[in-house]
């Protein structure tokens, strides 16, 4: 058995056990991502003038790792999600003609999150953490595999990285 269906099986094995950890487990994978983005918006209504750089660098690096990298890689290369290829515990109906490698959530949360912490480091790690736990809902509920989130993350870190980067050196302070 590979490492990634080992741990897989670990996370997604805990759903339809306890009807209030798959409400949660469906509720943050589906939902809750809205809140990050959410909260970075009130970032520019509580100070426009402080926060408009991070705001505009985090959208940058989240839509640039989700809508250009993850579908270059998309289009590479396609992975059947998990539900596809194996018994799983399904817990949120998902089109199985999309390619699971690598997580699009991942990638996108993972670049917000890069990019809020590089400005501020307790909100950024606030971020990190949500971002953790949306994209493991995503393992329970069944719709991706534990390399696609790994992936992912790491495309949406070094890309939002690499933005940071750039910013500082070609953008206004």
């Amino acid at each position: 058995m590979s490492i990634d269906l080992y741990v897989f099986s670990l996370i997604n094995g805990q759903a339809l056990k306890w009807h209030w950890l798959d409400f949660t487990g469906f509720v943050i994978a589906k939902y809750s991502e809205y809140v990050l983005v959410i909260i970075l918006i009130l970032f520019l209504v509580i100070n426009f003038k402080k926060y408009w750089r991070m705001v505009l660098e985090a959208i940058v690096a989240a839509f640039f790792t989700r809508l250009v990298l993850a579908e270059i890689i998309y289009l590479l290369w396609f992975r059947p999600r998990p539900f596809v290829t194996n018994s799983v515990n399904l817990l949120i109906d998902y089109n199985a003609k999309e390619s699971s490698f690598p997580s699009g959530h991942a990638s996108f949360y993972f670049a917000l999150s890069t990019i809020v912490y590089l400005y501020n480091k307790k909100i950024g790690t606030i971020f990190y953490i949500a971002s953790l736990f949306i994209v493991l809902a995503r393992v329970f509920v069944g719709i991706h595999w534990p390399s696609d989130i790994l992936a992912g993350a790491i495309s949406g870190i070094l890309v939002g990285l690499a933005l940071n980067k750039i910013s500082k050196k070609y953008l206004p302070k």
